[in-house]
């Protein structure tokens, strides 16, 4: 498990809006949350946007949130809706979410 060390645990729920499916968000999302030490999980929804929940140290989640609104190279991201919650604690890792 990545998780860091001191501080308490928080979350984050939340949407990617734009061209963000078929671009590799999601899997560049998995990289970006696991190399910040983070857990929890990325997928995409019907409506076309990407939605996700992470848990981990609050500014290792404002720094997804931050890379959230860049994602990779090629997309677009047109907006990020955030929610802060409370963490759950039931994520040993990050990854790709189907449903």
């Amino acid at each position: 498990m990545a998780r860091k060390k001191g501080g308490s645990m928080k979350a984050i729920h939340g949407f990617a809006v734009g061209e963000v499916q078929g671009v590799g968000y999601r899997y560049s999302a998995v990289r970006q949350a696991r190399g910040l030490g983070l857990v929890g999980w990325v997928k995409n929804e019907e409506d076309g946007s990407v939605e996700f929940w992470a848990e981990g140290q609050e500014e290792d989640l404002k720094a997804f949130v931050q890379w959230a609104w860049e994602g990779p190279s090629s997309a677009r991201v047109d907006d990020v809706r955030v929610e802060w919650v409370m963490a759950s604690g039931r994520y040993a890792s990050f990854g790709v979410a189907f449903s």
